[in-house]
This record gives C-alpha cells, sequence and structure tokens, in this order.
C-alpha cells in the first residue's frame, strides 16, 4: 500500500508478526555483542536462584527485536520506499521479563503517519511484544520510523 493509504488507518491495528523464540543462545549473542553479561542473561545456574527462577533476555535485545519482527508480518509495507529509518522511540516500558526459551512476538497500532516534506513520511507506531502464555506483555513502546519514497 502506498503511505496516503496507510495514514487512513491511524488508529487501527496494522499488524501481528510470527513468534519468535527467545533463545539462551540468541540471550548469549547479545550479551557478546554488546558487553552486558550481568549473571541474569547469562549465568543460568546463578539466575535460577532469583525471582526470575532462571535467565531472561535483556530489555534492549527485546525491544532489539522489532525490526525482525515487523519483517515477520508484523507492520505493512509501504510501497516505493527507497529508505526507511529508525527515528526513536517515545515512552518505551519494560513490563514483564522474558524467560530464556519463551516465544515473543509483536502487535503494531498505527498512531500517525504524517509526510514532514514531500517523500518523506514519519510513523509512529504503539508496538506491544507479547509472551507467549504470558498475562502481561515484555514491553510496550510508541516508535518512530521514517520513509523516504
Amino acid at each position: 500500500m502506498n503511505a496516503q493509504e496507510l495514514a487512513a488507518k491511524v488508529g487501527e491495528n496494522i499488524g501481528t508478526s510470527e513468534w519468535a523464540e527467545m533463545s539462551q543462545e540468541r540471550i548469549n549473542q547479545f550479551a557478546e555483542a554488546t558487553g552486558d553479561h550481568q549473571f541474569i542473561h547469562v549465568n543460568e545456574e546463578m539466575a535460577k536462584m532469583t525471582p526470575f527462577g532462571g535467565t531472561i533476555a535483556h530489555g534492549f535485545l527485546t525491544l532489539s527485536m522489532i525490526p525482525y519482527l515487523g519483517a515477520q508480518g508484523g507492520a505493512p509495507r509501504v510501497d516505493g520506499v527507497k529508505m526507511g529509518v529508525n527515528y526513536g522511540g517515545n515512552k518505551t516500558r519494560f513490563i514483564a521479563p522474558v524467560r530464556a526459551g519463551k516465544r515473543i512476538r509483536g502487535h503494531w497500532k498505527l498512531l500517525e503517519m504524517v509526510e514532514k516534506r514531500p517523500g518523506q513520511w514519519q510513523q509512529t507506531c504503539e508496538i506491544t511484544i507479547e509472551i507467549e502464555g504470558e498475562e502481561k506483555p515484555a514491553l510496550i513502546c510508541e516508535w518512530i520510523t521514517q520513509y523516504f519514497v
């Protein structure tokens, strides 16, 4: 759909991604990439002694899954996009931890779609990352993306 058609969907849920596993291997790779080796993420034996009962994903790992989940059907594609860039986020909240081995998926609600200048659109979505089988989501945020068409 083109950007104007998407803009007509403000206020609507516009996508739900496929499920993705938050494996211990993915958590370990994120720890390695970021240098965040806190034991609650990477030391399964020590993490068992915490209220989490085991290792949990980094909150920033869960947040960083947004592009991957979006590519898995979470958000509609805008026709003719030459480039899309992350612009930033609002109201990011980490609600519940994601235990290693759990599956997550994203839900997108379009809050705003505005043409900032000819060919440059700014989209704001409320994104909720759900944890399979759990009442509380892992996170809720407003994410801003700019598209150049």
